[in-house]
């Protein structure tokens, strides 16, 4: 079945998608430096620098599907206009983008989509915001499930919270997210996840490297695959000062670690954030300079985090390392999608039409 992604990034979500057994058409974003990764790493798949608010957008976007069905649309839209407007000014331009999303939804018909956002869009204006996404989608003839789920519940080694919204033409029944596949106490840890990279420890690296050990754990050999070149593992070059303070905070630790004196100039909820080995990630951001390795007094490299992101070794970031990091904290982790479009798949491609689709969403794990 055929998708496009919108507001797609790098494609964390659509690069899920892939692994689910969907062929993406293209991805829709205005942030080239994501959109060449994006075309890098997605089986050919079109790139589509656009404005989703403008008509021709949706004219360029029919005239890449070339006459294919478009089955499915999943899209990651910026809600920042919803907090300033409130529920009852829902089509205000600020909230041109979200809105923008629905309107693809109304023109192209497609079986189902999936729209990911943060999780405080569920309570916003008592969860107004939500319901009245709900009900437009319904009137158009969707039905929908709609709720917060955690990364790590579906293999992904990181404490990472979405909400997302499952649409399906109303002849499927309704819809159901996907179950846990992993149990609390069996999440993937930090040190299963990243514990075989080189520890770069009194060098760099470069943009194009090589493992020095086996893999360790299931997941690693996941993340590996069939590849023998390590590429995005570079560490970054700390002033010994900085390094010193990292030295201070114990495995899973924060700045209230920290003697007094030392990391005065961060002084917040995440601020000199020690990952615990073996406990999954805090939430990736776009930013990386406030959480550190578990083990190493250095922040995460790009490939490290988008490792805790789920993104296999054979997905290669480009741009610069700023351009980089942001591309990984904002992506959607590719285990997340992968198991959503895994369930989408089972109720749109079933020959029935009813509720007992979802006894697919099986409760297992995968390795």
């Amino acid at each position: 079945m055929n998708a496009i992604d919108l507001f797609a990034g790098c494609g964390g979500l659509s690069k899920g998608f892939m692994d689910a057994g969907f062929d993406i058409l293209v991805g829709v974003d205005n942030d080239q430096a994501a959109l060449n990764t994006f075309e890098k790493n997605h089986n050919g798949a079109a790139v589509l620098n656009a404005d989703l608010s403008k008509q021709e957008t949706y004219d360029e976007i029919k005239k890449i599907a070339a006459g294919r069905k478009i089955d499915v649309i999943i899209a990651g839209p910026p809600c920042q206009g919803f907090s300033l407007t409130g529920p009852r000014n829902f089509d205000d331009k600020r909230n041109k983008l979200y809105l923008a999303v629905i309107e693809m939804v109304k023109r192209f018909e497609p079986e189902g989509f999936i729209i990911e956002n943060v999780p405080g869009m569920k309570t916003l204006y008592k969860g107004q915001i939500r319901d009245e996404i709900i009900r437009r989608f319904e009137k158009m003839g969707y039905n929908v499930d709609s709720d917060i789920l955690c990364a790590a519940d579906f293999g992904v080694p990181q404490l990472r919270k979405r909400l997302i919204f499952m649409g399906v033409k109303k002849k499927y029944g309704k819809p159901k997210l996907p179950l846990p596949r992993f149990e609390p106490e069996k999440y993937r840890t930090c040190k299963e996840a990243i514990g075989d990279l080189p520890s770069r420890v009194g060098e760099l690296g470069q943009e194009v490297d090589t493992y020095t050990c086996e893999p360790q754990s299931d997941y690693q050999k996941l993340m590996r695959g069939n590849m023998d070149v390590l590429y995005n593992h570079v560490a970054t070059n700390h002033t010994q000062m900085v390094k010193d303070t990292i030295a201070l905070v114990p495995e899973g630790g924060n700045y209230k670690d920290l003697p007094p004196g030392w990391g005065e100039s961060r002084r917040f909820n995440e601020a000199w954030t020690r990952y615990d080995g073996n406990k999954p990630s805090r939430t990736i951001d776009t930013g990386h300079r406030n959480h550190f390795h578990y083990k190493y007094n250095r922040v995460p490299t790009i490939r490290e985090n988008a490792r805790l992101q789920s993104f296999p070794d054979n997905f290669v970031f480009t741009g610069t390392r700023t351009q980089q990091n942001r591309q990984v904290g904002n992506a959607v982790p590719p285990l997340l999608g992968q198991a959503l479009g895994e369930t989408l798949l089972e109720i749109i491609s079933s020959d029935q039409k009813g509720g007992e689709k979802q006894d697919g969403r099986k409760k297992d794990q995968y390795n």
